[in-house]
């Protein structure tokens, strides 16, 4: 027979398995861009040029945006920021379907919440920097904080986070998709 403490425990375990929790989404409609994956090269000429991924799953690409708004130190950018930024895209007329959307912006959290490893000094000078970015709308201050997923280029990182290298090649796959246009 069951002791009387195991069985609370249970009884509690069944129901909340049973009263439909659910794993809080990323998703919102005050949430413009949820992914980035960003180009910049200044050795042989300016280059800058990525995609947004908004939250209705539109890939938003942009190649030399005139008067762009690069993330502060923290990776942090203002609301405004982000809709000029937004306006300087092109829609690429492809999207991500809902449910790959909400199955990769279920990781944000995860990468929020996980270290980066030390920047790396990769000894080439005009590689540029390949930055893979995930965003967090924080709505009490109107602004955007970036968490870096993977950065490569003349200097390297990554988030320590187990879905990192698995959303890096998602990225890199709808970047392929983008140039086969």
């Amino acid at each position: 027979m069951a002791s009387k403490p195991f069985k609370i425990i249970l009884i509690t375990f069944l129901l909340l398995s049973s009263s439909g929790c659910k794993k809080k989404s990323v998703i919102n409609e005050k949430q413009a861009i949820l992914f980035q994956l960003d180009y910049v090269n200044y050795a042989w000429g300016y280059q800058h040029n990525g995609y947004f991924i908004d939250s209705e799953g539109n890939i938003l690409t942009y190649y030399n945006p005139p008067e762009w708004n690069f993330p502060d130190k923290e990776l942090s950018l203002s609301d405004a920021q982000i809709a000029q930024n937004i306006s300087r895209c092109i829609i690429s007329g492809k999207k991500v379907p809902k449910d790959e959307l909400q199955k990769y912006s279920n990781y944000i959290r995860n990468f929020a919440s996980t270290k980066v490893s030390a920047l790396k000094n990769e000894g080439a000078a005009d590689a540029g920097s390949l930055e893979f970015i995930c965003y967090q709308f924080m709505a009490d201050k109107k602004s955007y904080k970036g968490t870096i997923i993977k950065m490569e280029g003349d200097f390297s990182c990554e988030n320590l986070n187990f879905f990192t290298k698995k959303v890096t090649e998602w990225m890199r796959d709808i970047n392929r998709s983008l140039a086969g246009n």
